[in-house]
This record gives C-alpha cells, sequence and structure tokens, in this order.
C-alpha cells in the first residue's frame, strides 16, 4: 500500500491536523491486536458501551484514561505470590494490554463497572447548544408600509 505524505498541505490549513494524521493512519497496516476481545454497542440516542472481556482482573489491576479525543484502557497484572503450584497448562492470558479508542468530539465517559470479568465503559455523546444545528426562520418580503392621508381638521378651517 502507498504511503500519501500530508505534510504540504500542513503548510496550508489550519485546524485540520487531527484529520490529516488520522487519514495517514489508514494507510498503516494495522498491529492486528486482538487482546482483550471488546464489543462496542449503542445503547440509545447519544448513549454507547464498550464491553471488554478482562477476566482474571480486578479493580486495582485496571485504569481508564480520556486524553484528548482518546480513551485508553490499560491492565497490569500483579505476580501471584501465595501460590507454590506449578501450571500443567495456561489458558487464562495474564499478559498486560494497552487498548486504545478514538472519540468522537463531545463525547464524555459517565462510567465505568467491571462486573463477571467485563469491563463496561459507559459513553455520552452530549453535543453544546452552540453546536447544534438551528433552524433559521425565513421572513416574508414585506410591501412598502401604506402612508395614511392627512386629513384636515375641522378646527383649522378658514
Amino acid at each position: 500500500m502507498r504511503h500519501v505524505d500530508f505534510s504540504p498541505l500542513y503548510r496550508s490549513t489550519v485546524g485540520f491536523d487531527r484529520l490529516f494524521t488520522m487519514l495517514d493512519s489508514l494507510g498503516q497496516p494495522d498491529q492486528s491486536q486482538t487482546y482483550p476481545p471488546y464489543n462496542i454497542e449503542r445503547t440509545g440516542e447519544s448513549t454507547y458501551r464498550i464491553t471488554m472481556a478482562v477476566a482474571g482482573f480486578d479493580e486495582t489491576e485496571l485504569s481508564i484514561e480520556a486524553r484528548e479525543h482518546t480513551l485508553t484502557v490499560k491492565g497490569e497484572k500483579g505476580e501471584d505470590k501465595g501460590t507454590d503450584s506449578q501450571f500443567l497448562y495456561r489458558g487464562i492470558a495474564k499478559r498486560a494490554f494497552e487498548r486504545r479508542f478514538q472519540l468522537a468530539d463531545h463525547v464524555e465517559i459517565q462510567s465505568a463497572s467491571l462486573k463477571n470479568g467485563l469491563l463496561h465503559i459507559d459513553l455520552l455523546r452530549e453535543i453544546p447548544e452552540a453546536a447544534k444545528p438551528r433552524r433559521i426562520e425565513i421572513a416574508a418580503a414585506q410591501s412598502a408600509p401604506k402612508q395614511i392621508e392627512a386629513t384636515q381638521i375641522e378646527g383649522n378651517a378658514n
């Protein structure tokens, strides 16, 4: 796949840096990160939920951070020091992970919860009134105002 250089466009545009960075990252091959698996679902008109399967992790081993339109979920598993057992087969992943999600404008994290090995992150997209589309009424063109003719007052008649 070809790589497109957007650097000449940076000189002639203002405020589109993020757009060009996103376009540039589309051309790069995906690192094919598959752990941990996740779902993204729309739960309402302007609410969303990210659900990640993080079996084996507890609340202290997970961190969620939102910064500049990016949601980052990290998991670092501590060492099991209290057991002397040897694993014959280890199928439950114990590796650290970092998963990033690009958030749209005006998306805020409402809450996060961990239940039955699933991390639920609830998001809300709340567009401020100033950014919402407004309907502008078009006024009909008015004809020239009618002029009222002056009438002669009876007291001034000569």
